[in-house]
Formats: structure tokens, C-alpha cells, sequence
């Protein structure tokens, strides 16, 4: 009798015909084997195609192995990331519960002059930190003083949005002085010198100031950080500027944002981010308050810049381009100015500057965007209700850049446009013409 020839053996999954709920389509079910006896002569398929059995179990044992190890491999990958992640959050809880909030505890009064939008957002959400705090605005208009404090609005600003009852407004700055623990500033640059010469005397000598205005004052020069304690008449005058991607709307929504706290003193800084922080609110810190306040005020009128090409629909290559230069003119003058580079491309320079140059809230924006469009800058400025800093910025922008011997094409051109000396169109075409030199 001839032997039995060894049986070639082929595993096939089968599958369910009805999925019931507890079945899961990608397990195997069961297997079937199906038992290929070895004739003597080789086996071959109608059109001759020679069948070879013992490969085609090879292929799918090794196909079956190469899944099981893809397999594994996402499986190592998705356990590193669930690990990562996992320590992320103890750290975080870790350094939640041993941070200090005796600074918020402590609080009782913070003051904020001016009654604008930004001002009036951060109002709205250190009020919110505390209930038992009172925040006293102080406002030049009179109607929307009675606004805020009869109906909780600012009926200029937010007409919609409510703030909260520990809200509170006056147009007596002295009186809303007094028994202040912090001071939120946030009149406009170009104005601050005179408004807090005119406060000064009620002004305590140890009150921190925390600047929410962002820009450089035309004739001098100055930053915020050099205006108020200047303008106090107290160069010890302890400062923080406050600054970073942060729409005074998107504030009020209570929306995530983040934000950095810039001071020479660390100890400081950190009570103020205690003060300010909140849930849908993030605050780093930092102690380059050059680099913050520079990337602050170059980055609006870079923002004009960036709406002047969407004005004149010059296209999205057009827009990167002169994004990514006036990025790189603004890293000139401010490390120059003794900036550190990574503040220019965290929060308050990166972020900041793609906040105001790609999105219609902005104000500075809006001013390129119809500059570009062919208005003219009087019948812009005369129509909004609100202060685009960027157009008093750029003519002092320049004379920095010469002051510290900064090329700043970009810059430049949008002075010159604000100037009435270049129109966007030929602005265009000198920027296009400068010469092919080496990135840096």
C-alpha cells in the first residue's frame, strides 16, 4: 500500500454570518483547517499557473506575522503616549496643590484705569477670580460709568455681555486709589504719560501696576515700562506688563486663552499670575520685559502690514512671506534691544502676531485690510470706536530701528503708507524689488 503523503495544512478565519451585540468583527471567531493531501504530480490551475502550497503557507504565516508585530508596535506606541500623558497630569495636580493662592485670598481692591475694552474684559475676569473682591474702574465717560454700575454693562464696549456685580465704575481716580492692592493700566500708550502725571500724587508708592497697553510713545520713544514709573515720578515703582494672543471679546466669553507676565521682579510676577490665572485663563511668566513689550507693539503694525495684502487680495504666498519677514525684523530690534529669542516666539511674540495678523477681530488688521482696499487713514481712524496703536507705533518703530542700526523693509513701508508717502500698490512693488540677499 503507498504512503500517505504529508497533509499540507491552511488556517482560514471565518466570521459570524449575523453580528450579534457582543460580537466584535476584528476578533476571529473560529478557525477551520483545511487539509490539502500532496498528490505526486504538482498541482496546477486551469490557465497552468502553477500552485505551490508550501509557499503559499509560508506567505501566510509571514503576512500573519507581520500583522501581529504592527500590531504590538501600536500597541508599544499608544502605552508610551497614555504614560507620557499620565505623568503630565500628576505633575500638573502635583504643582497645583503645592502652589500659593494667599495673593487671591489677600485681595480686596483692584483698581483699573480706563474704561476700553481690554479694560474692561480684564475687569470682568479678575472680578471673576473672587466675588468678595471689588474691582473700580475708572472711565472718563460718564454715560458709561452710570452704564456699568446701573445695568452691569459697558454700553459701548459690550453692549451684550454682563459684567459681574463686584464690577464697579467712577471717573474719580483718587477715590478709586485708595485701599488698592493692584492697579491694572490700561489707558492707551499715547495717552498714559499725562493721565498718570495727572494721578500721581494719589498714586502709592509701593502699588503694583500691571500695563495692559501695548505700543511705543511716538515722540520718546518710551515703553509702558518706562512711561508709568516715570510719569509717577517713582522709578521703584513696581511694574508687570501683561500681554500675549488675547481678543478683549474671547475674554468676556470666558474662551481658553493664554497669556505672559513680564517683571525685572520674579517674586511679583508670580503674585500676579496668582491674581489673574483662572480656569479658562493661562498665565506664564517671564522676566524679559523688553522682549514682551517690544514683540507687543511691533506686532501691531506688522498686523497692519499683513491686512493691507488680504486688502488688495495679493494671495496666501504673499501673506506668509511678508508675515515671516516681519517676524524676522521685529527678532532684529528686539534682540538687539537685549530681548531673549525665546520670548519672541512664545506667547507674546509668535503668538501674539498670529493672532493679530490672520484674524478679522483685530483692529490693526482691519486698518491694513482697508488701507489696501483704498480708503483713505482719516476716514478710517474717524469711523472706529476704538485705538489700533500699530498706526501711532510705526513711525517710532522706525526711528528705534535707526537708533539701533535695524533694516526693517516691512516695517518701514507700512510707516511710509501711514505717512501718505508710499501708496500700498507701490509699496508693493519696492518691498518685490529689494535685493535676492541671504535669510538670516
Amino acid at each position: 500500500m503507498a504512503a500517505v503523503p504529508e497533509a499540507s495544512v491552511l488556517k482560514f478565519a471565518s466570521f459570524p454570518h449575523a453580528q450579534s451585540p457582543q460580537s466584535n468583527p476584528r476578533e476571529l471567531k473560529h478557525s477551520v483547517s483545511l487539509h490539502l493531501h500532496s498528490p505526486s504530480k504538482p498541482q496546477c490551475f486551469a490557465d497552468g499557473t502553477h500552485l505551490d502550497l508550501e509557499s503559499a503557507h509560508e506567505n501566510t504565516t509571514s503576512s500573519s506575522n507581520s500583522s501581529t508585530g504592527a500590531s504590538s508596535v501600536r500597541k508599544d506606541r499608544q502605552r508610551t503616549v497614555r504614560i507620557a500623558w499620565e505623568k503630565l497630569v500628576r505633575w500638573s495636580r502635583s504643582w497645583r496643590s503645592k502652589a500659593k493662592m494667599d495673593v487671591l485670598e489677600r485681595t480686596k481692591k483692584v483698581v483699573v484705569l480706563g474704561g476700553g475694552s481690554f479694560g474692561t474684559a480684564m475687569a470682568a475676569h479678575v472680578a471673576g477670580n473672587k466675588a468678595e473682591m471689588e474691582v473700580n474702574m475708572v472711565v472718563r465717560d460718564s454715560y458709561i460709568c452710570h452704564s456699568i454700575n446701573q445695568s452691569h454693562i459697558n454700553c459701548k464696549y459690550f453692549p451684550d455681555q454682563k459684567l459681574p456685580g463686584n464690577v464697579t465704575a467712577t471717573t474719580d481716580a483718587k477715590a478709586a486709589l485708595v485701599g488698592a492692592d493692584f492697579c491694572l493700566h490700561a489707558v492707551p500708550v499715547q495717552f498714559s504719560s499725562s493721565f498718570l502725571e495727572g494721578i500721581a500724587q494719589h498714586v502709592d508708592p509701593k502699588l503694583p501696576f500691571i500695563s495692559l497697553s501695548k505700543g511705543l510713545e511716538l515722540n520718546t520713544l518710551r515703553t509702558m515700562s518706562q512711561i508709568i514709573p516715570q510719569s509717577l515720578g517713582n522709578p521703584s515703582q513696581p511694574f508687570v506688563t501683561l500681554s500675549g494672543p488675547s481678543f478683549s471679546l474671547e475674554i468676556m466669553k470666558k474662551l481658553p486663552t493664554a497669556m505672559v507676565v513680564a517683571s525685572k521682579d520674579k517674586k511679583l510676577a508670580n503674585s500676579v499670575q496668582q491674581l489673574i490665572a483662572s480656569q479658562n485663563l493661562r498665565i506664564n511668566s517671564s522676566n524679559d520685559v523688553t522682549g514682551v513689550e517690544i514683540a507687543g507693539a511691533l506686532k501691531n503694525v506688522l498686523a497692519i502690514a499683513a491686512g493691507i495684502v488680504e486688502g488688495m487680495n495679493l494671495g496666501n504666498n504673499c501673506m506668509a512671506a511678508l508675515v515671516a519677514q516681519g517676524c524676522s525684523e521685529i527678532r532684529w530690534l528686539a534682540t538687539k534691544m537685549g530681548a531673549k529669542p525665546a520670548t519672541l516666539t512664545g506667547l507674546s511674540g509668535t503668538g501674539d502676531i498670529m493672532l493679530t495678523c490672520f484674524v478679522n477681530l483685530s483692529r490693526n488688521r482691519t486698518v491694513g485690510v482697508r488701507l489696501g482696499s483704498g480708503e483713505k487713514l482719516e476716514d478710517i481712524l474717524s469711523s472706529m470706536n476704538q485705538v489700533a496703536e500699530g498706526v501711532s507705533t510705526a513711525g517710532a518703530v522706525i526711528a528705534l530701528a535707526q537708533k539701533y542700526n535695524v533694516k526693517m523693509p516691512v516695517l518701514t513701508a507700512v510707516a511710509r503708507i501711514i505717512d501718505n508717502e508710499l501708496t500700498p500698490k507701490k509699496a508693493v512693488l519696492e518691498l518685490m524689488s529689494l535685493p535676492q540677499v541671504e535669510e538670516v
